[in-house]
């Protein structure tokens, strides 16, 4: 009963991302895209990560993930209005925002390593060949798919299936949430419900967290959005993204926590599969699913955007093509020498030097239009953001 009711949910919510309404108003077409971005594939690992790191304790590490990320958000949206009322920058925030373009293009670059990586973990992990050899390979296969795919000019067709994903995405999603929420109702019935002991604490606890930003990213897509829709409706549309991942990714982290026994031997990319087994049999097929949709067309995305702010930033020195191949040669690079925790943090600490950049222009801007508190804010987000791309650390 409990497959059927997920799969209907699954079908609603999925119905509900087609209905014409809903998916032609301007402001949910807006919000789409950083949601998708966010509620990414670090939706995936988040959940086991912090269990077995954080214990009881996680949902207020999640807590404090979404809203470190709301707050670098208020920075960058605070840049779309200013530009859109200032369009002509000086020659400091040009250099700043063109340096800013340089690190989120190789922040790109890491995270399609990132993507693909889980792509092939999860690619296996139903199969017998589910080990990190077999998962690399996979990995690799589809690197050099999507490199013959660039330098063919076939990106087109491959950006179609990021609509299609997107919607599947976010229903699979709430059929798992329908499963985890029926799980814990039963744990909490029979008393089973614990708060288990944090693993990783103080200095080290901060750093860990600092190194998992990634999972929360993706809200800043909102700001290259300008030829589609004004500031208004992508300022608008960022906060939603972020205030439904938010209340999405907590109700997750706190149904996952106590309803569920945490193994720190059994942490690994796919260990979410492992712990939805004993919900319904269904879920681990629906979230594989889920992975393989979702890492792809994230991919995709990200090879795109980092291909042409390359080749932006280089003045066309260096082309898209040429740009695709210097990103499947460091993703191959990663895939080889590097765990999927390692790569998650290093696209976390991509990120965060991206976002002090950002906050530090927010500063600059809120100073000269005379906003001194939010120069005061942003500018300590910005030492936020330099702390984190310094010290974050992965998972060991």
């Amino acid at each position: 009963m409990l497959n059927v009711a997920i799969l209907t949910v699954v079908v609603l919510a999925g119905t509900l991302m087609i209905w014409p309404r809903l998916a032609n108003a301007p402001v949910w077409r807006a919000t789409i895209t950083p949601l998708a971005s966010i509620i990414g594939s670090g939706f995936l690992v988040l959940g086991p990560i912090l269990d077995v790191s954080y214990g009881g304790y996680a949902p207020l590490v999640m807590l404090g993930l979404c809203a470190i990320a709301y707050l670098f958000g208020a920075s960058i949206r605070f840049n779309i209005a200013d530009i859109e009322t200032r369009p002509a920058p000086s020659r400091l925030l040009s250099a700043l925002e063109q340096a800013s373009s340089v690190v989120l293009a190789f922040a790109f670059i890491v995270s399609v390593a990132y993507y693909l990586n889980l792509f092939g973990a999860f690619g296996v992990s139903l199969t017998t060949l589910d080990d990190a050899y077999h998962a690399n390979l996979l990995t690799t296969a589809v690197f050099l798919l999507i490199l013959f795919t660039g330098a063919t000019r076939g990106f087109r067709a491959l950006e179609r299936m990021e609509q299609v994903s997107v919607g599947l995405k976010l229903a699979i999603i709430a059929g798992l949430l329908l499963g985890l929420l029926v799980h814990f109702g039963q744990a909490t019935g029979q008393g089973a419900l614990e708060f288990a002991p944090p693993q990783v604490t103080g200095w080290a606890g901060l750093t860990l967290m600092a190194g998992l930003i990634v999972t929360v990213q993706g809200f800043e897509t909102s700001r290259y959005l300008g030829a589609v829709y004004d500031a208004p409706l992508r300022i608008r549309s960022m906060r939603l993204a972020q205030w439904i991942s938010t209340a999405v990714y907590c109700l997750y982290i706190g149904l996952l926590t106590y309803a569920f026994k945490s193994d720190p031997l059994s942490l690994d990319e796919t260990a979410i599969i492992e712990l939805i087994e004993v919900v319904a049999p269904i879920l681990p097929l629906l979230l594989v699913v889920a992975a393989l949709s979702a890492q792809f067309s994230a991919a995709i995305a990200d090879t795109n955007g980092s291909g042409g702010l390359i080749s932006e930033a280089t003045g066309g020195v260096i082309n898209e093509k040429l740009a695709y191949v210097v990103l499947a040669g460091i993703g191959i690079l990663l895939t080889w020498t590097a765990n999927i925790f390692e790569i998650i943090s290093y696209a976390s600490r991509a990120f965060a030097l991206y976002y002090a950049i950002q906050a530090g222009i927010a500063a600059i801007r809120a100073s000269q239009r005379g906003h001194s508190r939010k120069a005061v804010g942003f500018s300590a987000l910005a030492l936020i953001g330099v702390a984190v791309a310094l010290f974050g650390t992965p998972v060991e």
